[in-house]
């Protein structure tokens, strides 16, 4: 028997690139052969971390693929028709009318996907969703199959690493409050809502203050445009677009962070909230999709995007230091639950119980 896992992209620093090969190491502790396949593979992986599907073996029905679901691919409709056991991990699908004004490709590819997920409703044997709001996505979408929830492997050994020491020193040096959001360039992450909101608290607030929108716009580069255009438009100082960066760079801003913004719209499960929960950085967050479920009662949550109140929240956080450090003692005890090793063993038991 061999457990072979798919998934069309595996991408290096990827959430769920890296959730399939922390599973990788899993099945081969536990004894199995193993592989994983892709449509496409990062040139920076070692060619021991991935092969090209083309190459995969036929599968007989001793088999299970475990299939990493969360875009439009080929990839989805020819693991509907393997004849064997077949596991899906759902990371979600971004609704398209988010994308449809600023990349059609990649809307009519989520679109797919979302078909796609129907279609194999009744072809999978039992699913893992890495959220409660995934699998409220699932059962939606008409799957009747046992369904459990288990957070994604998050490599938290990576943020040990060194920062780079230069943006460290010119970060903290103006002793600015430095208010962070990352995430990739794109409308589904509402940049503009977390813009607008720092607008305010650095108008009424605090005129000694930063943002920092971590994350690529890459396929977004007409949506970047447009936030650029409404940071003149409101007249704000000190917007920052990271851009693509080293990931030593990503650690400066985290560990130089007075507070996490989000105001997405969109999200299966959101590792950058997890990320802020690793550095006790604060987090006020928008409510909605997987949000309240990865936060698990940490942070603050705001159910609305009054951007004045949002402002007077952000205040509230960055000068109450007893406030502050209620919501960052709540983030470590909910950073525990996320803990690789304990989801590591989940992962084993619900495979023994409901696949192998």
């Amino acid at each position: 028997m061999r457990i072979i896992q798919l998934l069309p992209t595996i991408s290096y620093g990827d959430a769920v690139s890296n959730d399939t090969i922390a599973i990788q190491s899993v099945l081969k502790e536990m004894g199995y052969k193993t592989e994983i396949y892709a449509e496409s593979i990062d040139v920076r992986f070692s060619k021991k971390v991935a092969t090209h599907i083309s190459k995969m073996p036929k599968l007989n029905s001793n088999d299970i693929v475990i299939y990493h679901m969360s875009t439009g691919a080929q990839l989805n409709w020819d693991f509907g028709k393997f004849e064997c056991k077949k596991v899906m991990i759902y990371h979600n699908i971004t609704p398209p009318e988010f994308l449809m004004k600023y990349n059609d490709r990649a809307a009519i590819q989520c679109s797919e996907g979302l078909r796609s997920l129907k279609w194999l409703a009744d072809k999978v044997d039992y699913c893992i969703a890495v959220s409660e709001f995934n699998k409220r996505d699932l059962i939606e979408y008409g799957f009747k199959c046992k369904i459990d929830v288990l957070p994604i492997v998050i490599p938290f050994e990576d943020y040990d690493k060194e920062s780079d020491p230069v943006l460290d020193r010119k970060l903290r040096s103006d002793k600015k409050k430095n208010i962070i959001f990352t995430g990739r360039i794109a409308p589904n992450k509402c940049q503009q809502d977390v813009i607008k909101a720092f607008a305010d608290y650095q108008r009424y607030y605090n005129s000694e203050s930063r943002l920092i929108l971590i994350g690529s716009s890459n396929g977004y580069s007409n949506y970047r445009k447009r936030l650029e255009s409404y940071v003149n438009a409101l007249g704000i100082n000190d917007v920052i677009f990271s851009g693509h960066i080293k990931f030593a760079e990503i650690l400066s801003y985290y560990k130089t962070a007075d507070l996490f913004l989000c105001q997405s719209e969109h999200e299966g499960f959101c590792v950058p909230l997890v990320e802020a929960m690793y550095f006790d950085v604060p987090i006020l967050a928008y409510d909605s999709t997987a949000i309240f479920d990865t936060l698990g009662g940490a942070g603050i949550i705001m159910h609305n995007k009054n951007s004045l109140e949002t402002a007077g929240l952000m205040n509230k956080i960055l000068t109450d230091n007893d406030l502050r450090q209620t919501i960052i003692d709540n983030q470590r005890e909910r950073l525990a639950d996320f803990d690789n090793n304990k989801i590591k063993e989940t992962f084993k038991i619900l495979l023994k119980e409901n696949v192998l």
